[in-house]
């Protein structure tokens, strides 16, 4: 099981900052999420240079427009061509809005029959969706596939892998625990985002919101997952300071590897492959 840190969590800071802190707090990786940083630039240098720095686990594609990348279609496809031309794993992205009408972004997905062969250039990049939160004060999803278990048909129906988000799924029960194994047992999750939810915020510190976390972190150690915890945090919980968020770094890392059982691992991007494609296509 590998550790890492979404540049998410520190984008009030410059990229090559995030990716600095991430290594001296000493994670595994990054998840890198594009951001305006990747427009009108040499994308592959800007990501060839950031790896010189830590490794990237994965891609997560832009969920906000950016100039030169075309609607969420065209921009989930540059990612994966980015994550195979830079040795990177896997790609994230969002489901369509139905709220927003992306009614084309919506009928795409469905035309896909085989994610993994269409879409992750057969097997080079494993491709993951991830679920999405409840939102407001009438608790509603604004995207497609909101029920677990229609989204896990979907998810085997068309070959695509899953990132689960813990602080999505505890949007709609604090409880979330069973619907993580419900989607555990389809041997699809290739990605965990581990965050708290609580008193209607997203992406909180552990201890900051109001789910059962290190029971989730327990159940996970038991189980055979092998792949990778991604820590995704909304950047306000952290102090001002570099240093004090550095520290911040350390502890919750430490707090993942003690409920994990994991130590520090340096996995090449061979074997990270074999890991993160196992089970998926033909």
């Amino acid at each position: 099981m590998r550790i890492s840190l979404s540049t998410g969590s520190l984008f009030i800071l410059p990229l090559p900052r995030a990716f600095e802190l991430s290594a001296e707090a000493g994670f595994d990786g990054v998840e890198l999420i594009i951001n305006q940083d990747f427009q009108r630039v040499n994308c592959v240098k800007l990501i060839t240079s950031l790896q010189q720095t830590a490794t990237i686990h994965s891609i997560h594609a832009p969920f906000m427009p950016l100039d030169g990348w075309g609607g969420p279609i065209d921009s989930l496809k540059r990612c994966v061509m980015l994550a195979a031309e830079c040795g990177i794993p896997l790609v994230n992205f969002h489901p369509p809005s139905w709220m927003s009408f992306e009614v084309g972004f919506w009928r795409w997905l469905y035309s896909i029959r085989d994610f993994q062969k269409e879409i992750g250039l057969d097997g080079k990049v494993i491709v993951t969706m991830e679920n999405m939160p409840w939102v407001g004060k009438m608790k509603i999803n604004p995207h497609i596939l909101s029920n677990t278990q229609r989204l896990i048909e979907f998810l085997r129906e068309h070959n695509l892998a899953m990132t689960f988000d813990c602080t999505h799924m505890g949007s709609s029960k604090a409880n979330f625990i069973n619907d993580f194994y419900l989607c555990y047992e389809t041997g699809r999750i290739r990605n965990i985002h581990f965050s708290d939810y609580g008193y209607g915020r997203e992406h909180l510190l552990p201890g900051h919101g109001t789910l059962p976390l290190t029971r989730f972190l327990n159940h996970l150690r038991n189980t055979d997952y092998k792949d990778t915890v991604t820590l995704e945090l909304d950047p306000r919980e952290f102090p001002k300071g570099e240093h004090i968020i550095l520290q911040s770094l350390q502890e919750i890392l430490a707090f993942l590897r003690k409920e994990t059982n994991t130590q520090v691992s340096r996995v090449d991007y061979d074997q990270q492959f074999e890991q993160y494609g196992a089970g998926l296509g033909e």
